[in-house]
């Protein structure tokens, strides 16, 4: 069984376990990808969840704030006037993209995709957590995250 098999299964039955009385060919079936960075990230997020441990996504985007305003002068003419500001998060540099608690240890985990590689920043974050105890994980495929939570025997929280 491969390891998205196994996270589907698992995530069909957290549904069928949640909704008893729901007819069982009516539940949809939950899909999964780890193609991209997006679609293995929410594997590995949903994955620790549903073995009932913690687990969010980090977001370390800033946000645009719009300060245009859009008006019809004298002539007719639509002017747009003011400025597009970008405030920048106040999450750490190169902070991993999945932050987890399993069986009480901190778990940091980057996903990286493709070509994708660690910038110095995430490098720095690393040796931060590594050094303070925690666990940093490297991630590529969701294969990889299955077999290094297999190989660390976890059981799931109850």
């Amino acid at each position: 069984m491969t390891a998205l098999q196994a996270l589907h299964d698992l995530a069909l039955h957290s549904k069928r376990a949640n909704h008893p009385t729901f007819p069982e060919k009516l539940i949809p079936k939950p899909k999964f990808s780890d193609k991209t960075a997006n679609g293995l990230t929410k594997c590995i997020v949903a994955f620790i969840r549903l073995q009932g441990f913690q687990a969010e996504r980090v977001s370390v985007e800033g946000r645009v704030l719009d300060g245009r305003k859009t008006f019809q002068d004298a002539v007719g003419y639509r002017r747009t006037i003011g400025t597009v500001k970008r405030i920048r998060s106040s999450a750490q540099v190169g902070s991993a993209d999945v932050s987890a608690i399993i069986n009480g240890r901190s778990v940091k985990i980057e996903v990286k995709v493709g070509n994708d590689r660690q910038s110095q920043a995430q490098k720095e974050y690393q040796r931060q957590v590594e050094a303070a105890g925690g666990i940093y994980l490297l991630i590529s495929s969701f294969q990889q995250f299955y077999d290094w939570y297999l190989q660390r025997q976890i059981h799931p929280a109850s």
